[in-house]
């Protein structure tokens, strides 16, 4: 057992998306959540990779990497934060995006769980450079945001 859990922290350690299953899981399975429904959460309803190809102050073109996920709608439309970090990676952005679905749940508010991010160092860039990125990157999420669908909001780095 004590090995188990020592593996385990050795793969959740660098991965949220791991560590946010192995949760959901160990909930599923104290509160004895229908294996439907719980199957169901195990993935999110979608998820948007896009590219971001954002002229810089020094005239050239950098191409950083942007994600949102929707994890659960069952509640109401999409609500979560966008973030810009370097370890910004689709699997920390499932992770939070279903961890919002909880925090959705858990106060009773009527949204789903969702969250968004950007690959890149927002402190290494200037505010031309960050308002040019973000808005490229909402243009590219354009096709599953808006107020009935998902509401995107600012987070840790986007100033």
């Amino acid at each position: 057992m004590e090995r188990d859990r020592k593996c385990l922290k050795k793969s959740t350690k660098h991965n949220p998306w791991k560590l946010a299953l192995h949760e959901l899981d160990r909930v599923a399975e104290k509160i004895h959540l229908d294996p439907n429904i719980h199957q169901k959460l195990r993935y999110p309803k979608r998820t948007l990779t896009v590219s971001i190809p954002t002229l810089m102050d020094d005239g050239r073109v950098e191409v950083f990497t942007g994600y949102r996920v929707h994890h659960n709608l069952e509640r109401g439309p999409a609500k979560g934060g966008l973030r810009y970090a370097l370890d910004v990676s689709l699997d920390e952005v499932k992770a939070l995006a279903m961890w919002m679905t909880w925090k959705c749940a858990v106060v009773n508010i009527p949204y789903g769980g969702a969250k968004g991010g950007v690959t890149c160092d927002p402190k290494l860039m200037s505010l031309g450079e960050l308002e040019r990125m973000t808005r490229r990157f909402a243009s590219e999420i354009i096709i599953i945001i808006g107020p009935e669908k998902d509401v995107p909001a600012p987070d840790m780095g986007t100033g």
